[in-house]
C-alpha cells in the first residue's frame, strides 16, 4: 500500500459516501480509505459496512464508544501501518478539507517528512467562518507557535500527510490529547525529532451537513498543555 487515508467518523452519514467517492476519484491505485467510525448512532457506521463491500478502496474500523479525534486518528494510524502504508493521511470528512488536495500532500511528501495542509501560509485561507471562529483558530495556532519556538503557521489543522517513518518514532502511546492538542502535539513531537515539515496552502471551507465537533473542552485542552509540551512534561 502506497498511502492510507484515515477519515475518522462520529455522526457523518450524510458526508460519508459523497467523501469516499470523491476520493476514489483521486486516489491511486495502490491508495486506501479507512473510515474509524465512533460508534456513529445515526448509522455511519452501518453505511460505511456498505460502502466498504461496494468500494474496493475502503476499509472500516469500527470502535466501540465515542473518545475523540486523537484517540480515533491513533487507532487509525496503527491499522495503517499494520497493513504497511508508507504515507498516512489525516482528514475530516465534513469536506472542510478538500479531497482534491489530497494528491498535493501526497506529492509533498516526496520532499518532506510531514505535510500540512495550512491555512495560515499564502495562498491558503478559510471560508464561511464567522469572526469569532477565526479569531480561535488563528490565535490558537499563534499561541502554540509562540509558546513551543517553532515556525510552523499552522499547529491546529487536522489536514497532514505523515510519511511512515514519523509515526513509527513519535511515542503515540503517551500521547494523551484528543482535540486542537493532538495536531499541535503531534507536529512538535516531529520537529523535535528532527523531521522535516512542509506546509502547503490550502483553502479551508466550513461544514455544510452535520454538526460541528468544536467545543469549549478541546480549546482548553490545547491552552493548558501547550505549555506542558514545551517543558516536556507530557
Amino acid at each position: 500500500m502506497r498511502a492510507c487515508v484515515c477519515l475518522p467518523t462520529y455522526d457523518e452519514r450524510e458526508n460519508l459516501e459523497p467523501m469516499l467517492r470523491a476520493l476514489g476519484e483521486v486516489l491511486g491505485p495502490d491508495d486506501r480509505v479507512l473510515v474509524i467510525d465512533d460508534a456513529s448512532p445515526d448509522g455511519t457506521g452501518e453505511l460505511a459496512d456498505r460502502l466498504a463491500g461496494e468500494l474496493p478502496f475502503v476499509d472500516v474500523l469500527h470502535r466501540p464508544r465515542k473518545e475523540g479525534l486523537g484517540p480515533a486518528y491513533l487507532a487509525g494510524f496503527r491499522r495503517a501501518l499494520d497493513a504497511g502504508a508508507q504515507l498516512v493521511v489525516e482528514m475530516d470528512c465534513d469536506f472542510s478539507h478538500d479531497p482534491a488536495d489530497v494528491p498535493r500532500l501526497l506529492a509533498a511528501a516526496g520532499d518532506a517528512d510531514l505535510v500540512l495542509g495550512s491555512r495560515y501560509v499564502p495562498g491558503g485561507g478559510v471560508e464561511n467562518w464567522g469572526l469569532v471562529r477565526r479569531a480561535i483558530s488563528f490565535g490558537g495556532s499563534l499561541y502554540a507557535r509562540l509558546v513551543l519556538g517553532v515556525p510552523v503557521r499552522d499547529l491546529t489543522g487536522g489536514f497532514k500527510c505523515f510519511r511512515r517513518e514519523v509515526l513509527e518514532a513519535l511515542p503515540l502511546d503517551r500521547v494523551r490529547s484528543r482535540g486542537y492538542a493532538f495536531q499541535i502535539e503531534l507536529t512538535y513531537r516531529a520537529l523535535r525529532q528532527g523531521f522535516r515539515v512542509q506546509e502547503v496552502p490550502i483553502r479551508f471551507v466550513d461544514r455544510e451537513a452535520g454538526g460541528s465537533k468544536m467545543s469549549r473542552a478541546i480549546v482548553l485542552e490545547a491552552i493548558w498543555k501547550v505549555p506542558l509540551l514545551r517543558l516536556g512534561r507530557l
